[in-house]
């Protein structure tokens, strides 16, 4: 009677773990065609991108404790020479789970490698992310890992899709020229277009020094947004949306890695820095093809960019 029992238990939980794999399995097969069926939607939804294909990139093969990823934002549009109208380098600490943001400011007078001196976003028209890297590190000090290319267009669908309800900002004033929109003054709730709107901006008295603090804002805002329980569902749609608007060298396996280990840490806080440093340059009327320009105390500007991205304890070099 007793191994008879013995037999009826083992039978019984022999079928109960095949009950639990069953379980899993379905589970597995429901999360899968869910991610499958989120991501077609993303990328049909997204249409397709006119990035460019850069493959000279000479950053790192593998991450870095201390990565550094060129995030550059502009217009793709067919044979026109590229432009970027932002340039920042996305810093993150594998040891410390701090991320950093530095905004350079695309008027900067820097020396480009080979090309002589000029406003920095000329090192991307001249030679793409790679010349840029060169740049960055000739003037600052600061290796560039990785890049990341982000088509415009794309970003009305990304903020639409983290941010359903809106992102609510303060508008100062009258916002029109040059961005195809009209934003009127005071506390609005923007989607997409409009969103993408307010962060572009730039014909007023603070010119892209403003544009600059709006793009760290409304960086800080969507950062809020998609650490959010509620947008692990959308992991999927938004990889489908991004892909299709995003060039980089940065393999699937490697951004996926960095976003588990920003959403897994209890440090979710972004920390922002702006280049040149408010009195590290002089606002001056250079002349010729190159006009208006921020001219910059080099040292000055490097030393604040080293110091902002060395975290403390760390010694003043780049993984």
């Amino acid at each position: 009677m007793r191994q008879e029992a013995r037999r009826q238990r083992r039978k019984n939980r022999k079928k109960r773990n095949r009950n639990f794999l069953r379980i899993l399995l379905l589970l597995f097969l429901v999360v899968a065609g869910y991610s499958i069926y989120q991501y077609i939607q993303g990328f049909d939804r997204s249409g397709s991108s006119n990035l460019d294909q850069f493959q000279d990139f000479k950053g790192a093969s593998e991450l870095p404790t201390r990565t550094n990823v060129l995030i550059l934002g502009g217009d793709a549009r067919g044979d026109e020479t590229p432009r970027t109208d932002t340039i920042m380098i996305a810093h993150y600490n594998f040891d410390t789970n701090k991320a950093k943001v530095v905004s350079i400011m695309r008027d900067s007078y820097v020396k480009i490698p080979g090309h002589g001196k000029n406003k920095i976003n000329a090192a991307y028209a001249i030679g793409g992310p790679e010349l840029l890297r060169k740049t960055i590190k000739e003037n600052f000090g600061v290796n560039v890992h990785y890049y990341a290319i982000v088509d415009f267009k794309g970003f009305p669908k990304i903020v639409d899709t983290i941010a359903p309800d809106g992102i609510e900002v303060d508008i100062p004033y009258e916002m029109s020229h040059g961005i195809h929109i009209t934003l009127k003054p005071g506390k609005q709730t923007l989607h997409g277009e409009e969103l993408l709107g307010y962060v572009r901006f730039r014909h007023d008295a603070q010119s892209d020094f403003g544009r600059v603090k709006r793009q760290q804002e409304v960086i800080g805002k969507l950062k809020d947004q998609a650490v959010q329980v509620t947008n692990i569902l959308k992991i999927p749609k938004l990889a489908g949306i991004v892909n299709s608007n995003l060039e980089t060298n940065l393999g699937t396996g490697q951004l996926a890695w960095i976003a588990k280990e920003f959403l897994s840490s209890n440090n979710r806080e972004v920390e922002s820095f702006r280049l040149p440093i408010e009195d590290g340059f002089t606002e001056e009327n250079l002349g010729g093809s190159i006009g208006a320009a921020l001219v910059l105390d080099i040292d000055k500007n490097k030393e604040a960019l080293q110091k902002f991205l060395d975290d403390e304890n760390e010694k003043s070099s780049n993984q």
